[in-house]
């Protein structure tokens, strides 16, 4: 996994030497050269493309109908429930207002978006972005399979999966178990499947970043960096102004002390990039903090699971600095959808490499992109892996945090 992360970076700057290479004078056949090899990279857009519904659907059903384990555990199920969701959505909005805020992507000169042949799509056509009321309306789908096979607006499909997930905790638990598996075996097909696709990754990268150099210049690189620094600035705003005043509040612990607990956890996190490898460390600073063994037991390996405070914050700075990319207006509906499904995203995903990309697309397909979006996402490809070690250290923490906010409730209710 690392091993490849590296090749997509190393792509990535291969690429955007070669783009730029192309812009030079009497560089006229590497250019057309560039050009004829672009629908190779296309295809990879498109594989990732095809993932997206089968992959986000099931995951997500099963965290919505696995939480009946957590639900029948009473108090403590719910309060964890409530973290989860709570600063999960905190999450998703912090990060579209910290990249509003900042700007990021606007004023780019980002016409590979428009350009690009990714899905056979008419490029430079951009939807009327529905109001808020219209978004409200529209979370109801009228045909739930329809609306799956266009595959042009998952936000619809991902309620209808949430409804239907929650009907599945009340089936007797005999019924329920099969319509699990089969779930779950789909959920895990599309992980493999996905696995096949990211092989191609730092080709498809590599072919993409230099077709879209070689049009919009090292400009584009440029506003790239400036997404990776919003995306830090965006998880960093979310510590301070949630989690922290969270843990001080909820979790009733001194800063300092929860810090030097932990540490060990965060930074293992960190530079695996894997909350799931970081859990047996978790675990001990749990133990360590004085969680009750029940508390750090449940939250922990469901927080590893479902709660994703980085990502939701990743996936939002994303969708935002895409429209502002495809000139698509940021109103009260966008805004709206893109919170909601950024923390629904959050929810979802494998755990192997490139799923983020798979949630992220939907989270852009779900505000009217589709030919722009799948465009941007070979750039956010190229630089995923320290983003991702940035936003799993961010996961790791709120589920610690949240070990703190549990166990102290289920304290003082006691």
């Amino acid at each position: 996994m690392r091993s490849r992360s590296r090749s997509i970076l190393a792509a990535l700057i291969v690429g955007a030497a070669i783009g730029a290479a192309a812009r030079l004078p009497n560089a006229g056949p590497l250019a057309t050269a560039i050009g004829r090899l672009e629908p190779l990279g296309a295809v990879f857009i498109r594989l990732v493309t095809m993932v997206v519904v089968p992959l986000v659907v099931s995951s997500l059903f099963v965290a919505v109908a696995s939480l009946d384990s957590v639900r029948r555990l009473g108090r403590l199920g719910g309060a964890t429930l409530a973290y989860f969701l709570a600063t999960t959505a905190a999450a998703a909005l912090v990060g579209a207002v910290v990249a509003v805020s900042l700007g990021v992507g606007r004023g780019s000169d980002a016409t590979f978006l428009s350009r690009a042949p990714t899905t056979g799509a008419p490029g430079g056509e951009l939807p009327s972005p529905p109001g808020l009321v219209a978004t409200l309306v529209g979370l109801v789908p009228d045909n739930v399979i329809a609306a799956a096979t266009r595959g042009d607006d998952l936000l619809p499909i991902l309620v209808a999966v949430c409804i239907f997930g929650a009907a599945a905790t009340l089936v007797e638990a005999d019924r329920r178990r099969p319509l699990l598996e089969v779930f779950r075996a789909v959920d895990q097909m599309s992980a493999i499947v996905l696995g096949w696709i990211m092989r191609l990754a730092a080709p498809a990268v590599l072919i993409l970043i230099a077709a879209a150099v070689s049009r919009s210049g090292t400009a584009l690189l440029a506003s790239l960096a400036w997404f990776a620094v919003v995306v830090i600035v965006a998880l960093a705003v979310h510590v301070g102004a949630i989690l922290v005043p969270v843990l001080v509040t909820l979790g009733r612990q001194r800063l300092r002390v929860f810090f030097g607990q932990v540490s060990d956890a965060i930074v293992l996190a960190f530079s695996t990039a894997s909350s799931s490898a970081a859990l047996p460390v978790s675990l001990a600073a749990a133990e360590r903090l004085g969680a009750p063994a029940e508390v750090s037991s449940l939250v922990l390996p469901a927080g590893v699971t479902i709660d994703k405070n980085g990502a939701a914050v990743y996936k939002a700075v994303t969708a935002v600095c895409v429209a502002h990319w495809a000139g698509l207006a940021l109103d009260a509906g966008v805004m709206f959808r893109i919170v909601v499904v950024s923390t629904l995203a959050a929810f979802t995903g494998a755990g192997v490499p490139g799923s983020s990309l798979v949630t992220t697309m939907m989270v852009l397909r779900a505000i009217g992109l589709d030919a722009q979006a799948s465009a941007a996402i070979a750039l956010v490809a190229g630089i995923d892996r320290p983003l991702d070690m940035c936003r799993t250290a961010v996961n790791t923490f709120g589920n610690l945090v949240g070990v703190a906010v549990v166990a102290n409730v289920s304290a003082s209710r006691e």
